[in-house]
């Protein structure tokens, strides 16, 4: 994989070198819909329900002390530093990581790749950097919104359950809560996971063997290992951030 990333990251050095190898606009744009745009909703939604169950659980254990009006402050920074982009990525793992694998193994299995290969086109050039740059750009886009969808569940939730201390300045709060630095370690982490889940899909898709059974064996094991990547990388990332104080 690392062998792989590699070859992606030459391909796109070339690419801005040499304008005759720049990656076409229309595999690029392709895969950017499959990512990013079919994921909207199904992401949207999840994070809504994080934002409603950060503003419930908190509200009880906040309400002795009286400071249930920290909830906006609390899911900020919750959710733009760590819940946003890790949500977002074991959501696309399972809903774009799994497709990549799933296609790329049943291009092996068709043998299309070696097809490719015959012509001496590079597999990675025109089937791997498509899908990892989607991934990586369409990662932070999706990350961006899904913050400011688990701040709306968490407003929501407030407006129809909580008391009215919550709501009002629930947008105030956050705003002066929140800093640059939380924004920038969110989109940091999610580029990460954006490379990682399409690596990894592009991985297991590429060797798949056995056909059928390969491509479903392959499906699997990139949803597990994606989301298993995602985890290490987020806690490698927390322990780094709090560190240096970042």
């Amino acid at each position: 994989m690392a062998l792989m990333l590699a070859q992606a990251g030459r391909w796109l050095l070339r690419g801005i070198a040499n304008p005759k190898l720049r990656l076409r606009r229309g595999p690029l744009a392709l895969q950017m819909v499959r990512v990013g745009v079919r994921s909207v909703g199904i992401v949207s939604l999840v994070q809504v329900f994080i934002g409603v169950i950060l503003a419930l659980q908190m509200a009880r254990p906040l309400e002795p002390w009286g400071q249930v009006d920290k909830i906006a402050n609390i899911i900020g920074v919750a959710g733009f530093r760590m819940l946003g982009p890790i949500i977002t990525a074991v959501v696309l793992s399972g809903f774009a990581g799994a497709s990549i694998a799933a296609e790329l193994g049943t291009m092996v299995v068709a043998e299309e790749i070696e097809a490719l290969e015959a012509q001496a086109l590079s597999p990675v050039r025109f089937l791997v950097v498509p899908r990892v740059l989607a991934t990586f750009l369409m990662m932070m886009l999706l990350t961006i919104i899904a913050d400011w969808m688990i701040a709306l569940g968490g407003y929501l939730t407030s407006l129809a359950v909580l008391k009215p201390q919550v709501y009002i300045g629930y947008w105030e709060r956050m705003r002066d809560q929140l800093r640059v630095r939380d924004f920038v370690s969110g989109l940091i982490m999610a580029g990460v996971f954006g490379l990682l889940v399409s690596l990894i899909g592009c991985y297991e898709g590429l060797r798949v063997r056995g056909g059928a059974e390969g491509v479903g064996r392959a499906t699997t094991m990139t949803v597990v290992y994606s989301i298993v990547g995602i985890i290490v990388a987020a806690c490698i990332f927390t322990v780094i951030f709090y560190v240096y104080r970042f």
